[in-house]
């Protein structure tokens, strides 16, 4: 073990060591150099959470292991884009993917057995941050997240989705509350995109079951929508992640606020959760305490679970397409 040490040779029989034997490093420096653990304290608090502000890596270390029952990320996506909270979004790939690993580890360890983790990001970093996910956690999909809009690359495909990987950290997911959509229908006649034949007696009154391609996700470009000038994630898609994988009273965990979605949906939701954001969190404060997405997130509510929405009821009554109660 000397030996190896002193020819800086660090192997998995070295890393096993020095965890089994915290103390002999822990002896051998001088008192003054062992830091005290650092001590977070939120910035605001509601009935459900704690919002705190803060670097998400040295507050995560404070989480006990094993505690977060759902965990939600949308880091910086390293484009080089301008945020008010001076953090560099425009790093070299080692020093992102470095750093990309090192709070997926802390995700990994505070998250509870049968907890899910959600990570949201450009398919090329995706495929990376699967790879290293794969070594700690179980696999269940990804989910590609269409996304209009986004610029063309030259000598390559027109880009068109986002990925969202799904991992538990077990087997099974201890929670998985099935989601259904409604069915996609023309907004112009009312008349349905795809055609049921003989299997519409079948469907289920409650929708469509969600598969792993979302086409119904729109970004937030809209002013009246929009609580910064940055981008901001779509209520509906936070609304939905979080009723798939928690339960009332779970405890949801998102280290990068942004503007605050996934704390406003936590919350109308009853959810517990811990949020944690780098720069300026009084934007999200101002949304949670005005509660300014109450009649987005019940129109999401309306639209959730149901085979046809209001909407769309009327106008196929209007131009006389079925609907389910016709084969009753």
């Amino acid at each position: 073990m000397e030996l190896k040490l002193r020819l800086g040779i660090i192997d998995n029989d070295i890393v096993n060591w020095i965890s089994a034997h915290p103390e002999i490093l822990l002896n051998s420096l001088p008192q003054e150099e062992i830091a005290p653990p650092q001590v977070f304290n939120p910035k605001y608090t509601t009935e459900f959470g704690s919002l705190y502000q803060a670097d998400c890596i040295p507050l995560m270390k404070t989480i006990p292991s094993d505690s977060i029952d759902m965990i939600f990320a949308d880091p910086p996506f390293n484009i080089g884009k301008n945020y008010k909270s001076g953090v560099s979004d425009k790093l070299s790939e080692d020093d992102y993917l470095n750093w990309t690993e090192s709070w997926l580890k802390e995700c990994i360890r505070i998250l509870a057995p049968g907890g899910s983790l959600f990570v949201y990001n450009l398919p090329h970093w995706q495929t990376h941050i699967a790879g290293m996910l794969n070594k700690y956690l179980t696999f269940r999909h990804w989910i590609a997240v269409y996304m209009r809009g986004l610029i063309p690359v030259a000598g390559k495909l027109h880009p068109s989705h986002y990925g969202l990987l799904y991992y538990t950290k077990g087997e099974r997911p201890r929670v998985f509350n099935k989601q259904r959509i409604p069915m996609s229908t023309c907004r112009h006649c009312g008349g349905e995109i795809h055609d049921y034949g003989g299997k519409k007696r079948g469907l289920n009154e409650n929708g469509l079951s969600i598969a792993d391609v979302w086409t119904d996700i729109h970004p937030v470009r809209h002013k009246k929508f929009k609580n910064r000038d940055s981008n901001e994630l779509p209520i509906k898609m936070l609304y939905r992640i979080i009723s798939l994988a928690s339960n009332e009273g779970d405890l949801v965990f998102d280290p990068f606020g942004g503007s605050g979605t996934t704390y406003t949906v936590a919350e109308h939701l009853r959810r517990r959760w811990i949020g944690c954001e780098i720069g300026d969190i009084n934007p999200i404060v101002s949304r949670i305490q005005n509660n300014e997405d109450l009649s987005l997130l019940h129109k999401v509510e309306q639209e959730s679970n149901v085979l046809f929405t209001q909407e769309q009821v009327t106008l196929r009554r209007t131009n006389d397409f079925w609907l389910l109660e016709d084969f009753t």
